[in-house]
């Protein structure tokens, strides 16, 4: 006799909403017919379902997303770092609070260094057969980040090794929930032949069939619910032994229709914008925001950033304001639009000559039209560079911060979007010692220096 055990799996949704009626009810059908025809059946979500992009995301810090969760009738979630690290320390610790599911995370503790009251490092699930399902779960190793945020996270592939010596002898199947990347749950794939399924996310890699690689089934759903996963493990319950596994990935546009999808779509949205209706400054004259021209509010923001982080100086993108502000009231609201992205101020210690040729960098005539994706950027293009304490003479070849020519051997304190520090502009930032300001967004240093 056989038994097939049936996965559905999401990942990285991050907060759109457009998808979700039709991904909800696909998954309550589903889960309801397997539970009819006595068959084992989970759900998990492998992270970042909740980003603050979105209005409801922003103005319930999540707890809207853990509430979708619990209506489609997740089984258990892994957090990814949009969970762990768009959100102060008090907001994650109560993120779950009303979970009516299992947040399953390995490599993740508190500040006093112990496993959060909210989280298991793992779980045994058993079926009706007595088979014993271990699910194991671990998040993106972000250490700066959540150390900043007072959280101690370990790395994840030691605390892999852990639990699976733990668990192995005990559990007939065993789940990795991997909000790593694919380059991870590859290395896990090959170095931990006891895994039977790694289901991925993070890199928002797609495998429509899944991808076995040393006998590890791996699943992937790519991003934003435009698939939804499913993996089959077909075992033999007397004998307690795998038989096979199968993966597949059904498309959002695949999936019946939902009734109300588009009213409930506006609706998460307009729910979000009410209740950021909260006032946050008064302006008596609009301040305008231009992409590829100098403008008010891209140097407005760069003034508050270096005086938010103590700096010397400052730049950034004017593609990060989305538009400028109006006249009046501004509220919560027209900052969330204007600046969406989970993005932090940061700040570095270099040396003068270290500086000259970063700024130099930023000279580079085909950033502005740049097309910008990921980074936590939620905007559309890159736009031309504001600085501030930064000037130019002679063609730009001469460069002064604060009024003085900038010392090769002088040490220079610069504040920046974290998005900047990662290495993918400027690839010799990503060695240097940095400070990141969390868990405030550039928003929230815009509304300090509105308000202020």
């Amino acid at each position: 006799m056989k038994e097939t055990i049936h996965i559905y799996h999401t990942n990285d949704l991050h907060s759109h909403f457009e998808h979700w009626s039709r991904i909800r009810d696909f998954l309550k059908k589903r889960k309801e017919w397997h539970v009819t025809e006595g068959e084992e059946v989970f759900l998990f979500d492998i992270g970042d379902h909740a980003d603050r992009w979105h209005p409801y995301s922003e103005a319930t810090l999540g707890k809207g997303n853990v509430g979708l969760l619990n209506e489609a009738g997740y089984d258990a979630v892994t957090i990814g770092n949009n969970e762990g690290i768009t959100l102060d320390y008090e907001d994650l610790e109560s993120l779950y609070k009303n979970a009516e599911f299992d947040v399953i995370v390995g490599n993740l503790l508190s500040r006093d260094n112990k496993v959060p009251h909210w989280v298991k490092t793992h779980h045994i699930y058993e079926t009706s057969s007595g088979l014993k399902v271990a699910v194991l779960g671990l998040t993106a190793y972000f250490l700066p980040f959540y150390k900043a945020l007072g959280w101690n996270i370990t790395p994840p592939l030691e605390e892999l090794k852990k639990q699976v010596e733990l668990v192995k002898d005990e559990a007939d199947v065993l789940v990795l929930l991997s909000h790593l990347g694919i380059r991870d749950d590859e290395l896990i794939a090959s170095s931990f032949p006891e895994i039977d399924v790694v289901l991925g996310a993070h890199t928002h890699h797609i495998l429509h069939e899944g991808k076995e690689i040393n006998g590890v089934m791996l699943g992937a759903a790519g991003k934003f619910g435009h698939y939804v996963g499913h993996m089959m493990i077909e075992v033999d319950p007397d004998k307690k032994t795998v038989l096979s596994k199968k993966a597949r990935l059904y498309a959002h546009e695949d999936l019946p229709k939902s009734v109300n999808e588009e009213e409930e779509m506006v609706q998460w949205y307009r729910e979000g914008e009410h209740l950021l209706e909260t006032e946050v400054a008064h302006l008596q004259e609009p301040l305008q925001a231009e992409w590829f021209k100098p403008s008010p509010l891209p140097g407005l923001l760069c003034d508050a950033l270096k005086e938010w982080c103590s700096a010397d100086c400052s730049f950034l993108n004017a593609g990060l304001l989305i538009e400028g502000l109006n006249e009046g009231a501004v509220t919560k609201r027209d900052l969330h639009h204007i600046l969406p992205h989970p993005i932090n101020p940061c700040l570095i210690e270099l040396s003068g000559a270290e500086l000259k040729e970063l700024i130099k960098m930023t000279f580079n005539e085909e950033w502005p039209h740049l097309q910008l994706k990921g980074l936590g950027f939620r905007g559309k293009i890159m736009g031309e560079f504001v600085y501030s304490g930064i000037a130019f003479e002679e063609e730009k070849q001469k460069i002064y911060i604060n009024g003085s020519e900038i010392l090769p051997k002088e040490t220079y304190k610069l504040a920046i979007p974290d998005m900047f520090t990662f290495g993918h502009f400027f690839p010799d930032l990503a060695r240097l010692d940095k400070k990141y300001f969390m868990p405030e967004f550039l928003r929230d240093v815009l509304a300090w220096k509105l308000g202020g």
